[in-house]
């Protein structure tokens, strides 16, 4: 891997960065700016002062960020407008017709991010066997006058996945006479399934225009900066060049939570098997968030379903649970007096009260610095330091909203019902899919995640917690190993047993070509095949690999195997073939550096709380303690980026790279 090389990830609350060089990582973490590109070059320029090399040295520069993600969430993308097949004007707002909650009759879903008024019928028509009506591109040019205030367009016509030539002369004619990013679906999601197919290709033309703009800001800095051009984590795990990005935006909205996973499965794998061990469970606690995967035999758990905002994303991406229960999130009592946190977060500005930034709400980060977790001294990220009576008034006001009878009391429960949120994720991608979670470690990363691990652990019975060295920047880490990755796929509809397979090559080898456009490099990408079947009937599919060439009784054998896996049954049906792809891959290795810690003993010991019992709990430098340091609970590990927390009843061993593995003891 060329050095120097940085990785920046972009958060809610903290910009991290990692600077890999011949001497090792350098990290840094940094307030997230209002412009974020702003605060991606503030932490570049900090990580280069500490390595002591000068900004331009930089060879390559890989990053990960939160623009279109925020602009979905916040609903403050492009003014977007959808131009679709004549009665199919209402496809958002109808979607699947299900309620999110079946028995709330007060239930609201989420409103489509292109109103009626901006949605537009085209008289044509297309069938799964092809084009029926050809569109009158006349009646594209009079809709002019009304697409004109449009900062976006999305094309998505029926059926397009089968014949895209409508829908390709539409676009075509869209980008002749307008200046403006016209997404269109045959090229964004070329799948069946008219909802999430149109969804998906108005979440890329609502996101494009702020991807783009702020990738152009990125680039143009990186410029006058002396730096190459960033290379952009996907939501698949894979990066990509910004031209890339740009065209297919929706593929960002997990580039951060994707990011996490891909460094967190680099990092804890030798440790996952050494303890023998199914797999890993990643657990990223940021500011605003925490975001929950599965790895199983050092495969990233990948998914082409999400919804993200109630809109419905279906490009492939790795598979991430998020749920609003991260260090910046808001505690507060609800009507019942139930004591609530989050989904509302205090982000950056002002923060939780105990930055001292104007603050007053109580947060899940002041209920650590109220129970001891996090010292008066500590320094977040070198930035922010504590101010620890704020955060006692801001708890202590909950408290009294609460009918608590003091400060630490309401810390406790903060404490407690954050757990419970952040252990119900978990348990969604493991016990609620068929996985036990006490055959599986944890690894916790992101600036709050090791001081809730151990004790979400405790919940769900699982005895091993991995905390990387690098765990409080993590992500930023991932994106210096992550591979260059892009995915295509095509809807094939077809019995198995019915299929041509020279009709299945000659797909597969189109795809094929349509990837290795894309890929920028010297080296030969790993091409992988798959295929979405389903027994006849059903409604979903499961992927499965294909071998190359196709053998159709192994694609049977390995989908039998694979809904047996899933379901626990398998059924004398005919199997049908919906979907093909194919994924291009150009594979990375991660910065191999030395750990050199000096000290083997404790900094110091303070005051800390644990199930409402008080504890001297030793101190630690994780930033030097000596590999092979042995360290029982209730103990503390301070770095810059992050604490680590090791309850009563734990222990933890430095690994020969710096990772901390904690253990449970028999005491449960």
């Amino acid at each position: 891997m060329p050095t120097p090389h940085v990785g920046v990830d972009v958060g809610g609350t903290f910009t991290d960065v990692v600077l890999a060089t011949a001497d090792g990582l350098t990290t840094a973490k940094v307030p997230t700016t209002a412009d974020q590109s702003e605060g991606v070059f503030d932490g570049i320029e900090k990580a280069c002062l500490t390595a002591d090399i000068d900004v331009e040295d930089i060879e390559v520069f890989t990053h990960a960020m939160t623009v279109s993600v925020n602009a979905l969430l916040e609903r403050d993308g492009a003014k977007t407008a959808l131009v679709t097949t004549d009665g199919f004007r209402d496809v958002l707002e109808i979607g699947r017709q299900t309620r999110p909650d079946l028995y709330d009759l007060s239930a609201e879903r989420t409103d489509p991010l292109v109103p009626r008024r901006r949605r537009f019928e085209i008289d044509e028509r297309t069938t799964p066997d092809g084009v029926k009506q050809e569109v009158d591109l006349g009646a594209v040019d009079e809709l002019s006058d009304q697409l004109e205030s449009a900062e976006s367009i999305a094309v998505s016509l029926l059926h397009s996945y089968a014949d895209s030539s409508n829908e390709a002369a539409i676009a075509e004619r869209l980008r002749d006479r307008f200046d403006v990013p016209v997404s269109a679906s045959h090229e964004i999601l070329p799948a069946f399934r008219e909802y999430e197919r149109t969804s998906t290709t108005v979440v890329n033309a609502y996101v494009r225009p702020a991807i783009d703009s702020y990738l152009g800001r990125i680039t143009d800095n990186a410029a006058k900066l002396g730096i190459p051009e960033p290379r952009v984590m996907q939501s698949n795990g894979g990066i990509a060049d910004p031209e890339t990005v740009r065209e297919h935006a929706v593929t960002t909205v997990l580039s951060g939570p994707a990011a996490g996973v891909v460094g967190a499965a680099a990092s804890a794998e030798s440790a996952i098997s050494a303890a023998g061990l199914e797999g890993l469970v990643t657990f990223d606690m940021g500011g605003t968030s925490s975001d929950v995967s599965l790895v199983r035999d050092g495969d990233v758990a990948r998914t082409t379903s999400a919804e993200i905002g109630g809109h419905p994303i279906a490009t492939p991406m790795v598979d991430v649970t998020t749920v609003g229960s991260g260090g910046g999130s808001v505690a507060w009592v609800d009507a019942g007096g139930a004591l609530r946190v989050g989904p509302e977060s205090s982000g950056a500005e002002p923060g939780p009260a105990c930055y001292g930034r104007g603050g007053t709400k109580p947060t899940v980060t002041d209920a650590n610095v109220v129970l001891g977790y996090i010292g008066e001294d500590a320094a977040l990220g070198g930035e922010v330091s504590l101010d620890v009576d704020a955060a006692c008034e801001a708890l202590a006001s909950l408290a009294d909203e609460a009918g608590l009878d003091s400060a630490r009391e309401a810390a406790a429960g903060v404490y407690r019902v954050a757990n419970a949120k952040m252990t119900r994720a978990i348990r969604s991608v493991t016990v609620e899919r068929g996985h036990d979670p006490r055959e599986f470690g944890l690894v916790a990363f992101g600036g709050a995640g090791p001081m809730h691990a151990a004790a979400l652990a405790n919940r769900l019975e699982m005895d091993r917690v991995i905390v990387p060295l690098a765990g409080g920047v993590l992500s930023a880490y991932g994106l210096l190993g992550a591979d260059e990755k892009h995915d295509r796929m095509r809807t094939h509809r077809t019995l198995l047993g019915d299929a041509d397979v020279s009709r299945l090559e000659s797909i597969y080898a189109a795809l094929t070509d349509e990837l290795l456009e894309d890929v920028q490099t010297t080296s030969t990408p790993i091409v992988e095949r798959t295929a979405e079947l389903r027994y006849a009937g059903q409604s979903f599919e499961l992927a499965i690999d294909v071998n190359d060439p196709v053998n159709l009784d192994a694609v049977a054998t390995r989908f039998g195997a694979a809904h047996e896996q899933a379901y626990g049954y398998r059924m004398n049906e005919p199997v049908e073939l919906v979907t093909l792809g194919v994924s291009a891959r150009v594979e990375h290795d991660s910065p191999q550096t030395q750990y050199e810690g000096t000290d083997s003993s404790s900094v110091g010991t303070r005051d800390g709380y644990f199930d409402g019992e008080r504890y001297d709990v030793s101190v630690w430098n994780r930033d030097t303690v000596q590999a092979g340091t042995s360290i029982s609970g209730p103990a503390v590990l301070e770095d810059s980026e992050s604490t680590t927390v090791v309850p009563p009843g734990w222990s933890g061993s430095v690994r020969d790279d710096g990772g901390l593995v904690l253990e449970r003891g028999e005491t449960r």
